[in-house]
Order: C-alpha cells, then sequence, then structure tokens
C-alpha cells in the first residue's frame, strides 16, 4: 500500500514557503507533514506547529490521537532510537513519551510540537515560538463552514509564530470536499479549482521571494481494496474512491419553457462566477432557474446584482438570506421553498457556497 510523500513539491519547488496539497481522503497527506515535524526535531531542525480551524478539534483526547498513526508504526521509537515511544497532548503542547515495564509513563521536559487553532488565536500572542520551523494547517478545506475572515485568523496565527523569521516551512492539507474555500481566492491561486490531477503549480507574487506550490496530489494506488463499499452511482462518492472534487446532486430544470415565461431576471457574482438567475412562471408552475451567464452584463447599472464585493449601487445587494426589500424578499422565498433549479451540479454547488457565505456574512 503506498501513501503520499512530499517529495514531489518539494523537489518542484524547494523554496517555496506554502505548499499547499489536496487530494482525497486518508491517503497520507497529514502524515506525512507530522513524520517530517519529528524528523526535523529529532535532526536538531527546530519544532513543529499544528494548526486547527476549532479548539474543540484538541479536545476529548484528539489531541493525543494526531500522532497515533506514526506512534502504532513506530517511527517515534526509530527516529529516536528506542529513547521514546509515545505522544501526549497538554495545554497545547506535544510531548514525547515513553512507557517502562512496570506501566509507568515519563513524559519529556519540554515538548516537540505545538498545537493552535483559528478560534483561540488571541489567547497565544504573547507567547514566543521561536523554535518553530515547521507549521502543518490540517484540513484547511471545509464542506460545512468557515470562520469570519478565517484566512486573517490564519495570517495572524502565522504571524505569531514566525515573528521576524523567514526560516518557516507551512504546509496546508485538505481533502477535495469543496473547490470553492476562501483560501484559494485569498492567497490568488486562481487556477487550483481547474487543476489537473497529479500536476503541480507554482505561484510567485511580484519580487516579494514569496512562493506557493500547489499539489492536487493524484492517488498513490490505483486501486484500493475499500473501494468496492463506495461503487453506488452517486458523484459524492467519488472524492473517497478517486480523489475528485465532491459535487452534490441538485435538481435541474424540471419543464421547458419560452423566453416569454422568464419574469424576472437578476445575477449573482462569486468569486469568479457569474450566474443568471431567472423566475419562471408557466402555468401551475412557479420557480427560479440558474445557469451560468458566459457573457459580460448588459445592464450592470439598473439589474439587480448579488455580489460577495461592496458596492453603493442601489441595485447591488450582498447577503442573499439577509433580504433588504420585498423584491429580495420574494427571491428568497424560492430559496426557502426549495424552488430552485440549477443548470448541472456545478452550478449548484457554486450557489450552495455563495449561500453559506451569506449566512456566515451576518456574523461578521
Amino acid at each position: 500500500m503506498k501513501y503520499y510523500t512530499l517529495d514531489k513539491i518539494r523537489n518542484k519547488c524547494p523554496d517555496a514557503k506554502y505548499y499547499v496539497v489536496f487530494s482525497l481522503r486518508s491517503n497520507g497527506k497529514s502524515y506525512s507533514v507530522l513524520n517530517l515535524i519529528l524528523e526535523n526535531y529529532f535532526d536538531g531542525k527546530g519544532r513543529g506547529a499544528i494548526i486547527r480551524r476549532w479548539d474543540t478539534d484538541y479536545k476529548s483526547g484528539r489531541g493525543n490521537q494526531m500522532f497515533e498513526g506514526l506512534v502504532s508504526n513506530g517511527v517515534i521509537t526509530r527516529l529516536s532510537h528506542g529513547e521514546w515511544s509515545g505522544v501526549r497532548y497538554y495545554a497545547g503542547k506535544f510531548y514525547l513519551t515513553r512507557k517502562d515495564e512496570d506501566g509507568k509513563i515519563t513524559q519529556d521536559e519540554s515538548p516537540f510540537c505545538y498545537g493552535f487553532s483559528l478560534t483561540a488565536t488571541e489567547h497565544d500572542k504573547s507567547t514566543s515560538y521561536s523554535d518553530v520551523t515547521t507549521i502543518l494547517f490540517d484540513e484547511f478545506i471545509s464542506r460545512s463552514a468557515y470562520l469570519p475572515d478565517e484566512f486573517i485568523l490564519l495570517m495572524n496565527t502565522i504571524s505569531t509564530i514566525v515573528r521576524n523569521r523567514d526560516n518557516v516551512t507551512i504546509y496546508m492539507m485538505g481533502n477535495t470536499i469543496n473547490p470553492y474555500n476562501p483560501y484559494f481566492d485569498e492567497m490568488g491561486l486562481s487556477h487550483a479549482k481547474k487543476q489537473a490531477k497529479g500536476t503541480i503549480d507554482v505561484y510567485t507574487y511580484g519580487d516579494s521571494g514569496l512562493k506557493v506550490a500547489v499539489e492536487f496530489a493524484d492517488k498513490p494506488n490505483k486501486s484500493v481494496p475499500s473501494n468496492v463499499y463506495f461503487a453506488f452511482d452517486n458523484p459524492k462518492l467519488k472524492m473517497i474512491t478517486s480523489g475528485d472534487w465532491e459535487i452534490a446532486i441538485y435538481p435541474h430544470c424540471p419543464i421547458d419553457f419560452k423566453p416569454s415565461d422568464i419574469k424576472f431576471i437578476f445575477f449573482i457574482k462569486f468569486e469568479e462566477d457569474l450566474l443568471q438567475c431567472e423566475i419562471v412562471i408557466q402555468g401551475k408552475y412557479n420557480f427560479l432557474y440558474i445557469h451560468r451567464k458566459t457573457t459580460d452584463l448588459r445592464h450592470p447599472e439598473k439589474d439587480l446584482i448579488f455580489d460577495t464585493e461592496y458596492n453603493p449601487a442601489y441595485n447591488w445587494g450582498r447577503r442573499i438570506t439577509s433580504p433588504a426589500n420585498n423584491l429580495q424578499k420574494k427571491i428568497a422565498w424560492y430559496f426557502a421553498a426549495d424552488k430552485v433549479f440549477f443548470q448541472d451540479n456545478t452550478v449548484g454547488e457554486i450557489v450552495r457556497n455563495f449561500i453559506m457565505w451569506s449566512d456566515q456574512a451576518g456574523n461578521i
């Protein structure tokens, strides 16, 4: 059984400050970085830091489980030449441990790795982490929710660790569960959503010296025995079996209709996508149909346009789930009543992420 390694992306761009890797679940992405943290520590190349979105990711014993794979595979015993064999998480720190013949556990005096959560960023600012040289931001892609201004929270957390140094390497590992996430946009990874599996792109940022290497990792094993459990005809399961982006099944247009059946048109701009939304009324049918708009807006000065960006024009809105007038309330009704149909599943996914953004933007 083969698992993911960092060799390909690090050889492609050995001087990157950020390595961004996404692929199917459980192929060894996080394991590879945790292994690197341990190797660097035992080689005297600094300590590690793990960043997760929620502080609950460390509670109820979850912190102790993060290195469990390396413990069970004997990696710590091998790297420490038998001095240590386990890991204990306590109060934001990971310590090496060993157990003697009587079952007594001895813990190292100093940690080899630190734990951070984006929801607790303010609690870590007063501490120095000058010996951290490797950062793992694990599961940076979410299917359900992101924190308000999450990218800024991540940058603040990295700033707390890095301070005034440039010898820290950051690894961002994620599963292919949502191509629409704030990091691709905020980091300027313009091609990431359309990147081919098995490829690596390198982004540079002027003369700043910053390089970000992005890998859409292919399956290390072309055939996995467990795939037999997920052979159903459901596009969501391709993320598990092949590493494709997870796309749900959305309702497509239920009837044929004529242009005269379209009673109102408005638009949604989300990241680089522009969608045309049509209120269709035909006999007993009354629904909203959404499809891609492949041409520029003809009347941006008067068409109703929802956009994540701020715009002072009266006809531009932002949060579609927070209607500001009677017209927007009528539009919101179609979503509340499940009367929305889509050109294809990808368009449905774009709208789902825009609505999720709209809900979360109201909490800022």
